[in-house]
């Protein structure tokens, strides 16, 4: 980016492709979440209530785990980076990818998280 790019188009270039990889997972996510919802529901017989709550929590492990992977790959990964070069490991493994998996991770795990939410709201007319 030269020296006379303006702060918006820094601050796109910066923001968009990190806005695109999260956004993309909680698209997936929110798809996913509902598809899980109405599937319990529709197949397992089970209760709206019911099903949206276990959605959800199956969504809050997917953003907890997220989550917890990023902040352990943003403190650790550079040692991980280090241990594998010195022991010659030739594996392709970077902090950067890791946290951008965990993002997507995480990403996923909230759009399931606020598609059951919305969804169960919905259903139930709240």
């Amino acid at each position: 980016m030269d020296a006379e790019a303006t702060v918006g188009e820094r601050v796109r270039a910066y923001a968009w492709p990190r806005a695109k990889l999260v956004g993309g997972a909680v698209a997936v996510g929110a798809v996913v979440g509902a598809a899980l919802l109405a599937a319990l529901v529709v197949a397992g017989g089970w209760a709206v209530v019911g099903a949206a709550q276990f959605a959800f929590a199956l969504g809050t492990l997917a953003f907890g785990l997220g989550l917890l992977g990023w902040s352990g790959s943003a403190m650790a990964g550079r040692g991980f980076e280090n241990m594998q070069e010195h022991l010659d490991t030739n594996t392709d493994w970077t902090e950067a990818d890791s946290r951008r998996a965990m993002a997507r991770v995480g990403g996923f795990g909230g759009g399931a998280m606020l598609a059951t939410g919305v969804v169960e709201f919905v259903a139930l007319g709240v």
